[in-house]
């Protein structure tokens, strides 16, 4: 936030360091948002996050397994759900259920993947309707990855924390929505 980074773990040492195996401390799911780059904003360096991107943190299987890598086959012990002020595929994903307007191609798959988090949206109301949205999708997206059938257990026993957060463009400020670790 205040801009003071300090760019670890990105100079040759550390890729020769991490060259054969690595030990990533987190693993995040985010959004496509080019704004959002979890590497930048948490000033991490190479071999520190394992890094997964979605349009609106839409999760899947493909994405589901991508995400229980770190923890069930190096012990990687935080998983972070990011979301974002402003979301594109959010708001589009809103749109489109809310005229009944179906996105063209594949598209169409990151709005059926988000109508959990926009039914909850529109239950709660709200001034902006799509920032409720972007952060129930987080919350929702952080909810189901923590009981998930193989991570619930590394949750339940403490070796796993699965945080949802949420990211202001225009602050740089990241708010934990969900499942702080204690």
């Amino acid at each position: 936030m205040s801009g003071d980074l300090q760019h670890p773990d990105r100079d040759p040492d550390r890729r020769q360091l991490v060259a054969q195996s690595q030990e990533p401390f987190a693993s995040v799911l985010a959004c496509i948002d080019s704004r959002v780059p979890p590497e930048l904003l948490f000033d991490t360096g190479l071999g520190d996050l394992y890094v997964m991107r979605t349009g609106g943190e839409a999760i899947g299987p493909v994405v589901t397994g991508s995400v229980e890598y770190g923890p069930m086959t190096s012990g990687t012990p935080l998983i972070v759900v990011l979301g974002h002020q402003r979301c594109g595929a959010v708001e589009a994903a809103y749109k489109s259920l809310r005229d009944g307007k179906p996105l063209p191609g594949n598209l169409q798959a990151i709005v059926k993947a988000l109508q959990p988090a926009y039914e909850q949206a529109v239950r709660q109301g709200g001034a902006d309707p799509v920032e409720t949205m972007a952060r129930d999708q987080v919350t929702l997206t952080a909810s189901a990855l923590r009981s998930n059938r193989d991570l619930a257990p590394l949750v339940a026993k403490g070796a796993l924390a699965v945080v949802g957060a949420y990211y202001s463009l225009d602050t740089g400020k990241v708010e934990v929505l969900s499942g702080e670790p204690r």
